[in-house]
């Protein structure tokens, strides 16, 4: 036993929350899947392409080295990567009319994310839409502008209904979605 007097409780630290999220709302690593890493390195290999101007390989290479890419879904980091980049004209086509500005005024982070969106809307019929648009806008919370994932979800909400109408239609008439 201490012989020091007990702290007055309005001296103690604030209780740390154990939601799963940080202090800026983004989720902690230790609860994120395989696939939320995968789209986070995919989100950074993109970054390395957008801003480097690197080579695919080089980028590839690099972005496996990294630490915790082996707790992420690598065939899903290969499809985002690879076909966001094949695909990097195509997205462009389906983001543009909706933007609000030129598409060089938006970050390589937002616009990488969206090129994630759209792919993801576009080809992985397995990912639900809102956890598409959920797994964006956390993306862009951790690593975009400070509202970046405002800008990101009124653009990949925008796609959404002309890339998943029958999932996004029914998704209103069971009052999921707004």
């Amino acid at each position: 036993m201490s012989d020091s007097p007990p702290v007055p409780s309005d001296k103690r630290p604030p209780r740390q929350s154990r939601t799963g999220l940080t202090s800026t709302g983004a989720r902690k690593a230790g609860s994120k899947t395989g696939r939320s890493r995968a789209r986070e390195f995919a989100l950074q290999a993109l970054y390395q392409k957008l801003v480097g101007r690197n080579e695919m390989s080089d980028i590839d290479t690099f972005t496996r080295d990294l630490a915790g890419f082996s707790k992420s879904d690598a065939a899903h980091f290969d499809a985002l990567l690879h076909g966001c980049v094949n695909e990097s004209a195509g997205l462009d086509a389906l983001i543009v009319p909706l933007l609000d500005r030129k598409l060089e005024e938006i970050s390589p982070i937002e616009r990488g994310i969206m090129w994630i969106g759209a792919y993801e809307l576009r080809h992985c019929l397995d990912v639900p839409w809102r956890v598409v648009l959920n797994e964006c806008i956390e993306l862009a919370k951790e690593f975009g502008g400070t509202d970046g994932h405002k800008y990101v979800n009124a653009v990949l909400n925008g796609l959404a209904p002309s890339l998943r109408a029958d999932e996004v239609a029914a998704d209103k008439i069971s009052g999921k979605a707004r």
